[in-house]
C-alpha cells in the first residue's frame, strides 16, 4: 500500500508540509497547484526538495475546466495542458488530476469529452505522462464517478484513466458499490475524505468540512472496500479540505492523517476476507472489558481532601502500595487510586496539572496486543521504571499527556491490587453506597484536538462513535461526542472547548490541560445511593427548582417522583428505550466533579439535555477567581518541586 496525502490538507509553508508529511510515515504527495505556484523556487528545484524528504510526487493537481468546451475555448484548454505538461516533467511526477468542467461554457455530451480526453491522452503519451479524470459532485455535466468512468472507457487510450474520490461519490449518496465493476487497472488514483453528515452546498461542505477516514460520518470502508474489489493496487491518498486542519499543526494533522489510512485499510482487510489488503500487520481492535481503574496525582494536602469526598460517596480506603506513596480506594467493582509520590509521572503530572487524572487502567482482552496496534497506529508508548514486587504493565500516552495502562487475564496483570497492594488489617466490612462500575470518563479537551482523538480511540479500540452534538454552556457551546462499545464496559465522552469562558474551557486552563473533568460511576437504585451518601456528609450539586418546574411539564411524571427528584437534587432524562438520573458532586479542585447514573431499561444515552442545567448550577458554586478550591489549601495554591 502506497500512501499519499494532498499537500493542501497540511497547515504550514510548503518545507512545514513536507517535513511533517516524511515523518508521519507517507510515501508520496499530490503537489496542489496553489503550494507550487506560492513557493519561491522553480519546478525542479521544488521536485528535488520533495523527494530528499524521501517522498514522491505521485499527482499534479488540479487541472479544471478541460473538456467538452467550444472554441477558442477548447484550444486555449489544450495550450494550457501543455504548460502543466511542462511543469509536471520538471517536477518529476507522470499523472495529472483533470476535474469534470464547471465552466459555463462547457458543452455536455459523454463522446465529446471522450474525443476531448482521447486526445489529450495521446499528447500526454508522447510525454510518457498520463491523465486522471474525476467527477466532482458538483461539475457541470458530470458529477457522477458512473459518468467519468464511460467518458474514461470511451476514450479507450492507455494513457487516461478514473481518479475516485469518496467524497465525490458519498457526498452525493451515490452506491460505492457501483465501483466494483470498473477493471482496477484503469483507476489511476484514488483519493479519500470523509466529513460530518451535514445538509448543505456539496461545494461549500467539501471546502471546509472534510476530515480524515473515521473523523466523520461516510462510509469511507464501503467505498474503499469497492476499490479493492477492482484489483487496484495503486496509491491511496488523502485530500482534505478543512478550516480547522489549516490552522492547526503540521505535524499532528499529518500522523492523523497517517492513523486514518492505516486504520481505514484493518477494516477493509475485515470487510473483504477474500481480498489480498496490503496494510501493515497488527492486531485486531482491541475489546474493553471495562475501566480498571482511574490513578489521581496529589500532593498530601489534596489528597486527604479527596479521600474524605471519596468516603462520603461510600468508598473504603482498601490498600497501600508495597513500596509508594500510593492508596488503593474501593467501591463494587470501581478502584481508585490516589498517588502522592514524590517522583515519577505522577508527580510530574501533579506539578503541571494539579490534583488530577492522570492514568487510566483499562481491562482488555489482550493488553500486549492492544499496545502493539497502538504503536502501528502511531501511538507513544510509555515506559517507567519497575520496583521490587511491581508488575510491567504495557502502556501509551493519552490525551493531556496522561497514560492508558492496559489489564488483561491472560498474562497476569489482573492480580495486580494482590500483588503490589498491602490489605489492611481487622477492617470493618465496607459501608458503600450501592456504587457499582464507571458508567463513563469525561475528557476535556481543545474543540481542535476533538478529531485527533476520537480518532485515536476509534482506531485502537472496537467502538463506535455517536453523532456529536453542543453542549450549551452561557459562555458558548461545547461540542461533545461519545466513544462507546455496543455492551456499555466502555463509554467515553469527548468534550471540545472553544474558549476559557465555558466551564470546560476554564478546567481546561486552570488545570494547564489536564483532560478528566468528572469520572461517573453506576448505580442500581439512584435513591437508596443518595440517602447512603446523605449518611455519609456527601453535598449534592443543588439544581435550580425551575429545572423541575419544566421537567414536569416536559414528561408529566407522577407526582411523588418528581418531588423524589427535586428533594434529592436528581436530574432525569428519558428516550424510548428507558430513562436515565444523575446526581452531581459539588466541583472539586480546578472544576473536576464527580457524577452517579442509573440507566433503567436500555436507556444509551448521556442526558445531554441537563447538561445546561448542570453547568449552571456549577457556575454558580464557582470561587471567584484567585480564591482557594480546597477548604484547607492555603492560599494562595503554589506547585513547585520543593513545595508540591
Amino acid at each position: 500500500m502506497k500512501t499519499s496525502i494532498a499537500t493542501v490538507s497540511i497547515a504550514g509553508d510548503f518545507v512545514e508540509k513536507l517535513a511533517a508529511i516524511s515523518a508521519a510515515g507517507f510515501d508520496g504527495i499530490e503537489i496542489f497547484e496553489n503550494d507550487f505556484l506560492a513557493f519561491d523556487g522553480s519546478p525542479k528545484e521544488v521536485g528535488q526538495m520533495v523527494r530528499d524528504h524521501g517522498l514522491e510526487i505521485y499527482l499534479f493537481q488540479p487541472f479544471r475546466d478541460f473538456e467538452g468546451l467550444p472554441e477558442p475555448y477548447r484550444s486555449k484548454a489544450f495550450q494550457r495542458a501543455e504548460r502543466k505538461f511542462d511543469i509536471m516533467q520538471e517536477l518529476g511526477t507522470d499523472l495529472v488530476l483533470i476535474c469534470s468542467s464547471v465552466a459555463s461554457a462547457a458543452l455536455g455530451g459523454i463522446d465529446r469529452a471522450a474525443d476531448d480526453l482521447a486526445e489529450l491522452g495521446a499528447i500526454a503519451a508522447k510525454r510518457n505522462l498520463r491523465i486522471g479524470y474525476e467527477a466532482l459532485a458538483w461539475g457541470k455535466h458530470v458529477s457522477d464517478h458512473r459518468d467519468a468512468w464511460e467518458i474514461v472507457r470511451r476514450a479507450d487510450h492507455p494513457n487516461v484513466g478514473l481518479i475516485v474520490d469518496s467524497f465525490h461519490t458519498l457526498g452525493r449518496q451515490i452506491d460505492p458499490q457501483t465501483i466494483r465493476s470498473i477493471p482496477g487497472d484503469k483507476i489511476f488514483f484514488v483519493q479519500l475524505a470523509d466529513a460530518p453528515n451535514i445538509d448543505m452546498d456539496l461545494l461549500y461542505w467539501s471546502r471546509h468540512f472534510r476530515n480524515m477516514p473515521g473523523e466523520g460520518d461516510l462510509d469511507v470502508v464501503a467505498f474503499m472496500s469497492a476499490v479493492a474489489a477492482t484489483g487496484y493496487e495503486g496509491v491511496l491518498s488523502l485530500e482534505i479540505f478543512n478550516d480547522q486542519f489549516r490552522g492547526g499543526s503540521p505535524k499532528a494533522i499529518a500522523l492523523d492523517g497517517y492513523r486514518s489510512l492505516l486504520n481505514l485499510m484493518d477494516e477493509v482487510k475485515y470487510a473483504e476476507p477474500n481480498l489480498i489488503i496490503n496494510v501493515p500487520d497488527m492486531p485486531k481492535k482491541t475489546d474493553v472489558k471495562g475501566i480498571e481503574f482511574v490513578e489521581f496525582a496529589a500532593n498530601e494536602t489534596e489528597a486527604e481532601e479527596l479521600g474524605k469526598l471519596l468516603s462520603t460517596m461510600g468508598f473504603e480506603k482498601s490498600g497501600n502500595h508495597i513500596s509508594k506513596e500510593v492508596a488503593l480506594w474501593r467501591q463494587g467493582k470501581i478502584n481508585i487510586v490516589i498517588n502522592t509520590e514524590r517522583e515519577g509521572f505522577a508527580q510530574s503530572s501533579y506539578i503541571y496539572h494539579g490534583t488530577n487524572i492522570c492514568d487510566i487502567g483499562m481491562r482488555v482482552s489482550d493488553a500486549q496486543a492492544t499496545v502493539e496496534r497502538a504503536k502501528t497506529l502511531g501511538a507513544s508508548l510509555f515506559e517507567q521504571p519497575v520496583g521490587p514486587g511491581e508488575l510491567k504493565i504495557p502502556a501509551i500516552r493519552g490525551v493531556g499527556g496522561g497514560i492508558i495502562h492496559f489489564i488483561d487475564d491472560k498474562s497476569g496483570l489482573e492480580k495486580v491490587w494482590e500483588i503490589e497492594f498491602k490489605q489492611p488489617k481487622n477492617t470493618k466490612p465496607p459501608i458503600g453506597a450501592g456504587l457499582r462500575t464507571i458508567d463513563h470518563i469525561a475528557e476535556t479537551m481543545n474543540y481542535e484536538e476533538m478529531l485527533t482523538w476520537l480518532l485515536f480511540y476509534a482506531s485502537i479500540f472496537n467502538t463506535h462513535k455517536t453523532p456529536m452534538i453542543d453542549v450549551v454552556d452561557p459562555a458558548g457551546l461545547i461540542r461533545s461526542q461519545v466513544i462507546e462499545n455496543e455492551s456499555g464496559s466502555f463509554r467515553l465522552t469527548l468534550n471540545g472547548a472553544e474558549n476559557r469562558r465555558t466551564l470546560a474551557g476554564n478546567f481546561l486552563a486552570e488545570s494547564f490541560g489536564s483532560s478528566v473533568q468528572h469520572l461517573a460511576f453506576s448505580t442500581a437504585d439512584i435513591f437508596e445511593t443518595y440517602e447512603q451518601l446523605c449518611k455519609n456528609g456527601f453535598i449534592p450539586l443543588k439544581i435550580s427548582d425551575n429545572y423541575y418546574d419544566d421537567l414536569d411539564t416536559r414528561f408529566e411524571l407522577d407526582a411523588n417522583l418528581l418531588q423524589k427528584l427535586r428533594q434529592n437534587h436528581i436530574l432525569y432524562d428519558r428516550d424510548e428505550n428507558g430513562e436515565f438520573f444523575q446526581l452531581y458532586s459539588q466541583s472539586y479542585g480546578d472544576g473536576f466533579f464527580f457524577e452517579i447514573t442509573e440507566r433503567r431499561g436500555a436507556y444509551k444515552g448521556y442526558g445531554a439535555s441537563n447538561a445546561m442545567y448542570r453547568i449552571a448550577a456549577q457556575k454558580r458554586k464557582m470561587p471567584p477567581k484567585g480564591m482557594p478550591k480546597l477548604l484547607n489549601e492555603p492560599y494562595p495554591r503554589q506547585r513547585t518541586k520543593s513545595n508540591p
